[in-house]
């Protein structure tokens, strides 16, 4: 089942705290410790590496990098096209931008690649900010199971999806993750069903749905209301949301 939505993940609502009472105890992992963006961020910070992998949005838009050390990079999906059209897995970028102390990510203002410059263009005052190149693409019931293998963050800290063995993302609101924190962990196995694309990138979901197995997976976020136009929202009466048919394994 399709559904035409815009992204879902900012008006999501928490819809249950249990979603990982069975999950056994995780292996070693590395989250970041409690208040590790509380400092100033960096600026002026310039990182050069290696290409490992585009990270998506649930639309499959780009919206960062990352990077063979570990560097996530961040920056607006509005320079999804561009980003993409400039480099490809492999190459090396020089990315200049900050980020706060402690966290993994860098918030690129300027990124240098094959001969080639991608600046971030803040919009002038009073005037909006640049809308994506595309209406968000349709987005199919998914979803995954693997290992966790890494954590995905926003620039200030907080957890906001992971990376699974199989390169499948999971994105979800920070709450989520907050919630979930001592569970999350590299190392992890975690089940997922949500809404999101699959395409010659990879595949992400946003999860409306966690457990550590198909069967333990409890809702924790309301998905599209099936049917819904575009603009229409997340479903967000009463009772349970009726669960999408054949979610694409």
């Amino acid at each position: 089942m399709t559904v035409r939505t815009p992204f879902i993940a900012a008006a999501f609502l928490l819809a249950g705290g249990t979603a990982f009472a069975q999950l056994p105890p995780p292996p070693p992992g590395a989250p970041l410790p409690p208040g590790a963006a509380a400092a100033a961020p960096e600026a002026g910070t310039v990182v050069t590496g290696r290409v490992q992998r585009f990270l998506l949005n649930p639309g499959g838009e780009a919206d960062g990098l990352l990077l063979a050390d570990g560097t996530q990079v961040a920056f607006p999906p509005h320079l999804s096209a561009d980003a993409m059209q400039l480099l490809q897995p492999g190459d090396t970028v020089q990315v200049g931008g900050w980020r706060a102390p402690g966290v993994p990510v860098l918030r690129m203002r300027s990124l240098e690649a094959n001969g080639r410059s991608l600046v971030d263009t803040p919009p002038a005052p009073g005037m909006a900010p640049p809308r994506p190149p595309r209406e968000p693409g349709a987005l199919d019931a998914l979803s995954a199971q693997g290992r966790i293998e890494r954590l995905l963050y926003t620039d200030r800290g907080d957890v906001r999806g992971v990376l699974l063995a199989d390169q499948t993302i999971v994105r979800f609101p920070p709450h989520v993750g907050a919630m979930y924190r001592d569970q999350l962990k590299p190392g992890a196995e975690l089940h997922a069903r949500g809404w999101g694309t699959r395409g010659a990138q990879g595949t992400v979901l946003e999860a409306t749905g966690l457990g550590p197995t198909a069967d333990t997976v409890a809702e924790v976020l309301r998905g599209p209301r099936p049917g819904a136009g575009p603009g229409a929202g997340p479903g967000v009466g009463p009772g349970p949301r009726p669960a999408p048919r054949g979610p694409a394994s």
